[in-house]
């Protein structure tokens, strides 16, 4: 089985270079970070930044992810 080199598009690297997030996972559609204690203020935060950046990208989270303390970022 071949592993997949994942790219990094440029949105998403500016994201990670500027939220810094201590953990995370690199997916095919983007990256989901981890080990989040107050997730509405880091979601609201991660929000603010694709925003302000005006970067193509979206969080996404659902039940699942908030049990382990997660949100992942993809791109549009």
């Amino acid at each position: 089985m071949e592993k997949k080199q994942v790219q990094i598009s440029s949105d998403l690297q500016k994201f990670i270079d500027k939220f810094e997030p201590n953990k995370f996972k690199l997916m095919a559609k983007g990256i989901e970070i981890r080990g989040i204690n107050d997730m509405h203020r880091n979601i609201c935060q991660a929000k603010d930044l694709i925003e302000r950046l005006e970067l193509n990208l979206i969080v996404s989270h659902n039940a699942e992810m908030l049990s382990y303390g997660g949100f992942e970022v993809n791109n549009l």
